[in-house]
């Protein structure tokens, strides 16, 4: 039996949270994080509703992901998150020592690896997952902004 928890399964699922986000006029960036199949935490950009540079997608799967499990760890789990992370988001994913982190559309400006941030070594990353996607959500919300 093919098994339906694919990347692009949880993928999906990460972009219905960056659609939540565009519906609250923040930044379209969605996050979850899952362990063992299991959606453990949900987050999307805040940084405006909260007036918080702090406040993205990742950061608040994060906390969420490890309020759920009751430490600070989140070795086993997975990130999707529909944008790169930056490098903030990637200094904390990096103490958080998170198992594998699957992104959508790559930043160019502000992501980890342009910034050239490292993850914890144990790591793995997948990029590209539902990119397009992911990448014409942030294009109509920069439209709608421009407009």
């Amino acid at each position: 039996m093919e098994n339906p928890f694919t990347d692009e399964y949880f993928m999906k699922k990460a972009l219905q949270e960056a659609e939540i986000a565009f519906e609250k006029d923040e930044i379209p960036v969605g996050a979850i994080i899952v362990i063992d199949n299991k959606v453990i935490a949900r987050g999307h950009n805040l940084t405006e509703m909260l007036v918080d540079v702090t406040a993205h997608a990742e950061m608040q799967a994060i906390t969420a992901a490890a309020n759920f499990l009751g430490g600070k760890y989140l070795t086993g789990c997975t990130l999707y998150v529909t944008l790169e992370p930056c490098q903030m988001c990637a200094g904390a994913l990096y103490w958080s020592q998170i198992s594998k982190i699957v992104f959508g559309a790559t930043d160019e400006h502000r992501g980890f690896t342009k910034m050239g941030t490292q993850l914890h070594p144990k790591t793995t990353v997948v990029s590209g997952v539902l990119a397009d996607e992911a990448a014409n959500l942030m294009k109509r919300f920069f439209a709608r902004k421009r407009k």
